[in-house]
Formats: C-alpha cells, structure tokens, sequence
C-alpha cells in the first residue's frame, strides 16, 4: 500500500500528498473556541475531525514527532456581551466555559493536544508583534487603536481565492472612522473600565481577535509549520487576516503548508449557528446517548462535506455501536491494523470508507476469531470509538431505559404466559411494546433472554 497521506489543501482548493517540514517535528495548530458559551455539535465536529488526524500523523511518523496546538480564546467581544448578559465576571464565564468545554473532550473521546494555550496568556507577544508590524509599517496607530494595512500586503485572499473588493463585499466589515481603508482590521483596541485590559504603548487595550494563533502558533511551532485547521467558516476573515501579518510580522515566504477546513453541520438543511437559532449543545445530548454515538455520527460524513444532524442519524450511529459492541473484547496486547484497512484514513481523512472497513471487519470477527475480534476492536480504538468496555456501554444505556429490570422480567413472564395459552397477538404485543422501549427478547432453547437493542 502506498503509505503518503493526503489531504485537501484549501491553500489552492486541491488535494495533495503531505510532505512535512520535518517529519521528526510535524506542527498543526487547530483554532479552538472562543469561550462565552457551552460548545454545540458544530463546536465538536473540528474537535473530533483534527483529533483523527493527529492519530493519523501520529501512526505514521511516531508518537513524539507530531506537535497538535489547540488554543482557547478566553478575552473577545462576545466574551465581554455574554459575561455581561449573564451578570458574572469574565474570569467566572471563561473558567466554568472552559471546564464544560473539557468534560465534553472528555465525552467525546478526544485525546489532550500537546499544548492548548490561553490568550490571555500571551498577551505580551501580542504586543511585540503589533510593534514588529508598525516598524515594518503593515501597522499604523490611530486613536489608541492599531489596525492592519491591508493594502501593505499584496497577496491578501490567497486563502480565500478572492481579490480584497469581493471579500469586503461578501463580509461583515467592522466600519470605524479611525481606519485608513475600510479593509484595515484591529491588531489592537482600547477597553473601557469595565472590559479587561493590558498596559500597551497604545494605551491601556485589549487584542483583535486574530492576533493571537499568529502568536500562540509562532511561539509553539516556530514562523512556518506544517497544517493550520479549522472550520469553513474561518477561512475569511479570521485565516485570510493571520496569514497576512504573520507573514509580515515574521518577513516569511509561507505561514502554514496545509489548511484543511471542515464543512458545516446543518439541521434541516439550515447551517447551524447562533444566529439561525438552531443551536444544538453537547450538554444537551449526554442524558440520551454515549459520547461514542456522537462521535460516529460526527465522522458519518467526509469533513469536507456538509453534515445534516437529527435523530435518525444518532439511532442508526448507536443501532451501529450497538451491533459492534457484541464483538467487542478487551485488546491487552498489540494489535496491529493492516494497512490496506488504513488506506481510507490516510487518504484525505476519508472516515465514510474507514467505517466500511470496521463493517467489513465486523462481519468476518462475527465468527467468533477472538484474532479477528482483537483486530475490529482495535481498529474501532483507532478512531476513539469501543474504547468502553462492554459492561461500561450497557450501564449507560441501562440508566436511560424507561423500563426497569424488574418491569422487562415481569413483561418477558407475561409474554411467556400469554404463548402457553396460545395467545400469540398478546405476546406479540408485548414484544412490540420491549421493543419500543429499546429492549430485544430473543428465544432460544426454551429459555427467553433480553438485550437493549
């Protein structure tokens, strides 16, 4: 098998083989979230998508050669409005957001990156940058804020294949009369006393948003690294605007060789966000499914097409795990995936064709090959999924059934008499009726038995 990975590179819109830096120090820097509220699906897709990738890179260059840089954005805009709207500090929101935002990790069975660092604590770096764009004059001063020249760099929308005209037309332009041109964007601004704020040569202020992953990525994974990822949705501006001071900043020809992008989640065909209204919290989906189902219903489609998210979806992703789980085993030794079975993962991260191969893998471990068992179940690891025992994936579902144990007994026992006197519709009733409560009763060798479905 040829062993390259590829990846679609939305730096020129194609797929391409990857070819690191340094394959013994391989940089990604992912943005991660802004912290003013709990995370939603759309906040888990990323999480999740870039997780599988560090597995990825880390299969095939060695566990110490991949550096996996996720931040947290904990001073913004929307931080400052939502501590307000909640009548909390800032200081409480980002802690509680955070910790919440972890948990969810957590349930969803995402390794911990390498380094998740805070805005606010590399506001220093922040401000040498700003200085090192002024000197360069990319930079200018006006009114106790700083802003980028945009028209300093001549090849602003290379990400986004757009000249500076359409992505000011087709973009949310912050309009302020301390701009040279209306395209300038904020490095810095000041803060009123009630909002946090830092000592600069400006004036005590705060960063602009996309200051700080020219910054964080610089300090862990130096002026050029190797893949920078995010959703679609960040491509303009926030990525367009760090490229072009970071390449200023650093007076580099390249920022990052690979940009992979995920697609959106929608709901009924709609994208989700805030602002449609359609919002969909991790939290929400925790009482009802394991976070293996979100995980698999996360990577039921490739990351670089859109994801439509509803309950169908999850059932058919917990019936799947469901199936799994009856060839699970405990994996104490190493097992190695073939890698033919890892082909579709390494190229271009296609999750849709990994799944068929643990389908394939599955049908043929059904025939209870405890080799071929250890072999599904860790292929299932691979990608975060089976990581629960057995025991551990029933208790959960156990503790979400409508019916307790000693009500499926009792139904089973009334189904049984309800067949000794030939009462076939009311034991098919009963049945129907385990069934909608997601219990399955098989009958074997006299003996009726029960699962959850």
């Amino acid at each position: 098998m040829n062993k390259d990975i590829y990846l679609s590179n939305s730096l020129g819109n194609k797929k391409e083989k990857f070819n690191p830096i340094n394959p013994k120090n391989i940089g990604m820097y992912v943005c991660g979230p802004t912290v003013y509220d709990d995370p939603h699906i759309g906040n888990a897709r990323p999480l999740i998508i870039f997780d599988i990738l560090f597995k990825v890179l880390k299969c095939k260059y060695g566990n110490k050669s991949v550096t996996y840089v996720r931040n947290i954005t904990d001073i913004d805009d929307k931080i400052i409005k939502s501590s307000k709207e909640k009548k909390i500090s800032i200081t409480e929101l980002t802690l509680n957001v955070i910790k919440k935002f972890h948990e969810d990790c957590e349930y969803l069975n995402c390794e911990t990156p390498t380094h998740e660092p805070k805005a606010t604590d590399n506001i220093e770096l922040m401000i040498s940058m700003i200085n090192d764009l002024i000197k360069g004059e990319f930079a200018y001063e006006s009114e106790q804020h700083v802003y980028f020249r945009v028209n300093k760099f001549k090849d602003y929308g290379m990400l986004s294949n757009k000249n500076v005209a359409d992505l000011i037309a087709g973009s949310r332009v912050e309009l302020s009369d301390n701009k040279q041109n209306p395209e300038d964007f904020v490095l810095w601004k000041p803060s009123i006393d009630t909002e946090p704020s830092w000592d600069s040569p400006w004036g005590k202020g705060r960063p602009g948003w996309h200051l700080e992953c020219s910054v964080m990525s610089k300090r862990y994974l130096g002026n050029t690294f190797d893949i920078h990822g995010g959703g679609r949705d960040l491509i303009f501006p926030h990525h367009e605007n760090e490229i072009a001071q970071s390449l200023c900043a650093n007076k580099t020809k390249k920022f990052a060789n690979y940009w992979v992008h995920n697609n959106f989640i929608t709901m009924s065909k709609e994208k989700m966000s805030k602002s449609q209204g359609n919002i969909l919290k991790i939290s929400d989906l925790k009482e009802k499914y394991n976070g293996q189902v979100l995980r698999l219903a996360l990577i039921s489609a490739h990351y670089s097409q859109p994801l439509d998210w509803n309950e169908k979806l999850m059932d058919e992703c917990e019936k799947t795990l469901n199936k799994w789980y009856d060839c699970y085993v405990p994996v104490y030794k190493k097992t190695l995936i073939q890698d033919k079975d890892l082909k579709p993962l390494y190229d271009d991260l296609n999750t849709p064709g990994f799944i068929a191969v643990l389908h394939r893998l599955f049908d043929k471990a059904k025939d209870n090959n405890k080799k071929d068992k250890e072999l599904f179940t860790t292929a299932c690891n691979f990608i975060g999924l089976l990581n629960q025992s057995k025991e551990e994936w029933y208790s959960f579902k156990k503790k979400n059934l409508k019916l307790s144990e000693k009500d499926i007994l009792s139904k089973i026992n009334q189904r049984n008499e309800a067949r000794l006197i030939k009462n076939y519709e009311l034991a098919d009733k009963i049945r129907n009726e385990l069934l909608d409560n997601g219990i399955l009763i098989e009958d074997e060798d006299g003996k009726t038995t029960w699962k959850i479905k």
